[in-house]
């Protein structure tokens, strides 16, 4: 019986990798995987899913206008959807994978981030938390050594932003993961110092 899987973790935390080696690892098997990822997602390459240890794969990518059941029919079948920064993903777009896992028998296994830089939730993590069969965290640290949860949005200067769009596209130079605890003390400690 398929399921819905949705394996979300921080900044750094391998997400893309481990996407990838799944990828790999069906095909291996001889099995059809349909990669996908979302239109907003264009850090490296719109139709391209690359991980910081130089893993990369071309993928489709799927506008928010896009119905993903529709688009997955006209490509024809496979044994498996991977979909890679899921947390762009509308949420209608999220109810269509779960309906392909529910009408054609499909695993989806979806890989992204929970929160954005706020600790809030992105509109298609909070719909894949809520539908998912499966939900597995990909744990990464803080420099501090706990558990990290957060994805704190940095300037050049390494200074936390708290505020501005959801949605800004960026790697090590633009996010670092950290515990809750170490997020809250150094935005206190910029507060205090200005």
């Amino acid at each position: 019986m398929a399921k819905l899987y949705f394996k979300y973790g921080a900044m750094g935390s391998s997400k893309s990798a481990q996407a990838l080696i799944t990828k790999f690892n069906y095909e291996e098997l001889g099995m059809s995987v349909w990669l996908i990822k979302p239109s907003v997602d264009t850090r490296d390459g719109a139709g391209v899913i690359r991980s910081r240890i130089g893993l990369s794969c071309a993928a489709q990518v799927i506008t928010p206008e896009q119905n993903v059941a529709e688009e997955y029919r006209k490509v024809g079948r496979h044994d498996v959807i991977i979909a890679d920064e899921a947390q762009f993903f509308v949420p209608e777009q999220i109810d269509q994978l779960r309906d392909l896992v529910d009408e054609e028998d499909l695993p989806v296994l979806c890989f992204g981030l929970r929160t954005d830089f706020l600790t809030h939730f992105f509109p298609g993590a909070q719909r894949l938390m809520e539908l998912a069969d499966s939900l597995t965290e990909i744990k990464t640290v803080c420099a501090c050594g706990r558990k990290a949860t957060v994805n704190a949005r940095i300037d050049g200067q390494g200074r936390i932003i708290t505020h501005g769009d959801q949605v800004f596209l960026g790697g090590n130079d633009s996010y670092q993961a950290m515990c809750h605890k170490c997020w809250k003390e150094k935005i206190k400690a910029q507060q205090e110092a200005e």
